[in-house]
């Protein structure tokens, strides 16, 4: 235990700033010194806080910086001079890392895969764990991405699908709640064929629910949200720095197959802060599909005639151009290739089918680094299968599990269309496969016997908001394969 004498430290810096009327307000400096005492007690340089304060205190805030900084240095002192840091068994050194690493959180790092990804719009309303990310943005205006908070999520979704058909990309975000209110656009997004991206960060529900705790209980209403079918893209970070470059790709997919895509994160990503390597921009290229230029859509035109927005091709997807270039329909009914509505039965069925098998080109494009990772023997006898911000905890278990069994984890983030083919394999590999989910029923699992025939019996669920212990994954493995257990329910948390 390390004694801080706060109030001695805030008079000092009040007398010295003459600001001692201002006594109870200089309070908030509390975090400061707290800060400043812990740099000194772990040996760290004091200019990592110093940096800190100069980014933090900026424009009207800029005043405040002097004292705090008075502040930060009287306390460092303090310490020093007591000789606490001597005491401390822990000491900190700066490690030899050739990478460059930023401390973020997972909404952070989502903009900033939207930024790279080259999103210029996006619509929000206030909800919990989401609005983060659309503050992030708005923040830094420098980025260049419009940011609109509209008067409702329908009305969100609804701009941003406006905004894709400019030709912009663009994107929404919410949570479970919004993006309840969000499904009827997204059906007009999809027979469309508008490539606009929502992001959903799930949290407790059903209805407002536990608005600021974990879960995982969205993916099955994500499959099919909107009444009858169209196609879409579901996809799902495990960590933050896997959140920067899925956003990204996210918009690539969207325009490539013009189709939505949802990109499904959740509360412990969202709010979690971790250090990571700072993104390589690099990773990511930016494919806009068939986008036509004036030149070749002129072209077309010269050759054909007309142009048809949803034109008839071989793998579903059609020319496409921004409103202005070309005169097109867009309506929420059926429609021919010009986009005018039509109820004829031999259209209806060519069309659907049209929209429907961009999955399947989808699914043979899209890399399989984007579909599934799996981490630890090729030959195990154990396969955990999870997906969203299980992953962490997982790993961070499985080294310890690999101790006593041979044992595989299987993180799925293409959602749909399912990877099937490719994890069928590593699936019946296994003697006995483990699901790992943070809701009810297993709805992954779930997926993965209606997509491939095979069922995961063994079930490690949890619900209660609050995410899973490192502890209670690895004894709830160990529990299923001694005690062969079907179903396990963890509790763990306050």
């Amino acid at each position: 235990l390390v004694p801080i004498p706060f109030n001695d430290i805030i008079k000092e810096a009040a007398i010295k700033f003459q600001r001692e009327k201002d006594y109870s307000k200089l309070q908030i400096m509390r975090n400061v010194i707290t800060v400043a005492a812990s740099l000194a007690v772990l040996n760290l340089d004091i200019d990592f806080l110093k940096k800190t304060l100069e980014t933090i205190f900026t424009g009207r805030r800029a005043k405040l910086l002097e004292i705090n900084t008075f502040t930060a240095e009287i306390t460092y002192q303090y310490i020093r001079s007591n000789s606490f840091d001597q005491k401390s068994p822990y000491q900190l050194k700066p490690i030899d890392n050739k990478d460059t690493l930023v401390l973020t959180s997972g909404t952070t790092a989502t903009a900033i895969g939207k930024i790279i990804g080259g999103c210029r719009f996006q619509t929000y309303y206030p909800i919990t764990p989401a609005s983060d990310e659309s503050e992030y943005l708005e923040s830094h205006p420098e980025y260049g991405v419009l940011v609109i908070q509209t008067e409702d999520e329908i009305a969100a979704i609804c701009m941003a699908i406006g905004a894709a058909l400019t030709g912009v990309r663009a994107a929404t975000s919410t949570s479970g709640p919004g993006f309840s209110l969000m499904a009827e656009a997204q059906g007009w997004a999809g027979i469309n064929e508008v490539p606009v991206v929502i992001f959903n960060y799930q949290r407790g529900g059903p209805s407002t629910g536990l608005p600021t705790r974990h879960e995982q209980g969205d993916l099955e209403f994500a499959l099919h949200a909107g009444h009858s079918e169209f196609p879409r893209v579901v996809l799902s970070p495990g960590d933050i720095e896997e959140s920067i470059y899925l956003a990204a790709e996210a918009f690539n997919i969207a325009e490539k197959y013009q189709l939505p895509v949802i990109f499904l994160s959740d509360k412990l990503i969202a709010n979690s802060i971790q250090t990571i390597r700072y993104p390589d921009t690099s990773k990511i290229k930016i494919d806009r599909g068939n986008l036509l230029s004036q030149e070749e859509l002129e072209t077309l035109i010269k050759n054909e005639g007309k142009y048809k927005r949803f034109k008839i091709t071989n793998d579903g997807i059609s020319p496409r151009i921004v409103l202005g270039q070309a005169a097109f329909w867009n309506t929420g009914d059926e429609h021919d290739e010009l986009g005018h509505i039509c109820e004829e039965s031999t259209n209806r069925t060519i069309m659907f089918e049209k929209r429907m098998k961009k999955l399947e080109k989808a699914l043979k494009e899209i890399d399989k680094s984007l579909k599934f990772n799996l981490y630890g023997p090729e030959e195990a006898e154990y396969t955990i299968v999870s997906w969203g911000s299980t992953k962490g905890v997982i790993l961070d278990v499985l080294d310890d599990l690999n101790k006593y069994y041979k044992i595989n984890f299987l993180q799925l983030i293409l959602l749909k269309p399912f990877p099937t083919e490719d994890i069928i394999p590593i699936l019946k590999k296994a003697k006995t496969l483990i699901g790992i989910e943070f809701n009810y029923s297993g709805q992954l699992c779930n997926l993965i016997r209606k997509e491939t025939g095979i069922s995961i019996e063994k079930r490690i669920l949890k619900w209660n908001g609050r995410s899973f212990s490192r502890e209670e994954i690895f004894k709830s493995v160990i529990d299923v394969i001694n005690l062969d257990k079907n179903r396990i329910v963890c509790q763990s948390g306050v």
